[in-house]
Formats: C-alpha cells, structure tokens, sequence
C-alpha cells in the first residue's frame, strides 16, 4: 500500500489461523495436563499473533509507525524472529525480539501515544529484518478492554 511518493505503508494483518493454532496447543497441554516445553511462549487471551507481509525487502528505511486505535487502551507490539512453521515449531521466548513498541490512547483523547525512542529503534530493526524475510510475525497484547478489531496499524517506510 503507497502512502505517497517515494514510501511504501505496510499493514499489519491478523493472522486468526496462525492464533488459533497456538490456543489450541494451550487448549491441549491444558486437557492433558502437560507443562510447556522449556522456554515455550504460551498466548494470553489478549494476545493474538499478526504480520506484516514485505512486498518489498530491500532499501528500506523506517520512517514512522502509523497507530489508530478506536477506543482508550494499550498494545504491546513485539517482534518475532521465528520464521513459522506452526505445526513444528512453537513460539520461544528467546525469539521475542527487544525493544517493543507500545501504544497507547487516553480517554477524550484522539492522538495514539507511544516510547518514540523505543519505537524508533524497534521500526529501524523491522527495517533490516525484512532484508532476510517476506514477512515478520508480531505478537500484539491488547489492554485496557481493547480488541484486535479496535486497531488499524502499519509501518511505514521510506522506499
């Protein structure tokens, strides 16, 4: 998606697939009561797997995240460097990437706030993972009562 001359605006899409696949695997450890493996990164309820598909790898620099969020409330966005096969890999800590963005909106307030410094470095790193990948998967954490569907994210990037 263009967001004008010379940048290119890259969505973040729910993957509800590659989320259910993950509850389910909570769902099972739970019914036969087994631990985790070692380091396994089980979903909260408010956590929901989302991507961010690269149309383009290469001479890519960050230039901003654009964050809308319908109502008040916070999500953490944090980057993965799993590249997924779900049903032979499971989501470990150590492939949680650092720093993460959060964002976040007050109540009567319009503006979507954030750590610009963390997200700034967050953005830059996104930038030089996509020159190995096609897409980059994200685990979003929803508070404050917001839902996936409040949100409408993308990272722009000057191309």
């Amino acid at each position: 998606m263009a967001a004008g001359a010379g940048t290119l605006e890259l969505p973040f899409t729910c993957d509800e697939q590659l989320t259910r696949r993950m509850r389910l695997r909570f769902q099972s450890l739970q019914q036969r009561n087994v631990r985790a493996q070692d380091g396994e990164r089980l979903l909260h309820p408010n956590e929901h797997i989302f991507r961010v598909d690269f149309i383009q790898q290469h001479q890519l620099r960050f230039l901003r995240w654009d964050v809308q969020l319908e109502r008040p409330g916070k999500v953490t966005v944090t980057g993965t460097s799993q590249l997924w096969t779900p049903d032979l890999t499971h989501l470990m800590n150590r492939q949680l990437l650092e720093p993460v963005g959060i964002f976040w909106k007050k109540p009567g307030a319009e503006e979507v706030l954030c750590n610009e410094a963390d997200a700034q470095e967050f953005g830059e790193r996104i930038a030089e993972l996509a020159q190995i990948r096609k897409v980059m998967y994200f685990l979003l954490t929803f508070t404050g009562g917001l839902e996936p569907a409040q949100l409408k994210g993308s990272i722009v990037f000057k191309a």
